[in-house]
């Protein structure tokens, strides 16, 4: 939030209508179900406009949490939930394809946990529709993160850091 990110997010901040969940299972599995439930509440709470699927256990490593975002995708699918939530991805060591893993333009899809954004479309195609330049998001925030670099970024996290 602090670097305006996500030019979508401050109206549901406000609105309280972002539900985050830490999931307690640690493995892949058990992972996609409560990716399944999550989809199931937001099919039951219109008042909700997307979740935030934290998996603090089990995820740790970059590559399998890849494996999961794609079985994720797939499962969407087959679920018939393509057109109706979509999912964004946010690792504490994402690095975009071909991009170095020191490039500040990374930290746009790094949190502090592996986790799942389930965004509503309907409610995306909105806020998309509603913005002046929604193709040039990506590349704003990869300038806008790039122009103070890593160590000020790092700093700043550090500085907001739960204990």
């Amino acid at each position: 939030m602090a670097h305006d990110i996500c030019p979508f997010a401050g109206r549901e901040m406000r609105r309280d209508s972002i539900r985050y969940v830490l999931a307690e299972a640690s493995d892949l599995e058990g992972l996609l179900h409560e990716l399944v439930a999550e989809c199931r509440h937001l099919d039951a709470h219109a008042d909700i406009a997307t979740t935030l699927l934290i998996a603090p256990a089990g995820m740790d490593d970059f590559d399998a949490y890849l494996d999961w975002l794609e079985l994720a995708e797939r499962l969407m699918e087959e679920l018939g939930y393509v057109g109706i939530y979509q999912l964004a991805s946010f690792h504490p060591d994402y690095v975009f394809d071909g991009v170095a893993a020191d490039d500040p333009a990374n930290a746009t899809n790094r949190s502090p946990w592996p986790m799942l954004h389930i965004l509503r479309e309907a409610e995306l195609e909105r806020a998309i529709a509603n913005h002046a330049d929604p193709e040039g998001i990506p590349e704003r925030n990869m300038a806008r993160l790039r122009e103070p670099g890593s160590a000020a970024l790092a700093a700043g996290l550090a500085a907001r850091s739960v204990e």
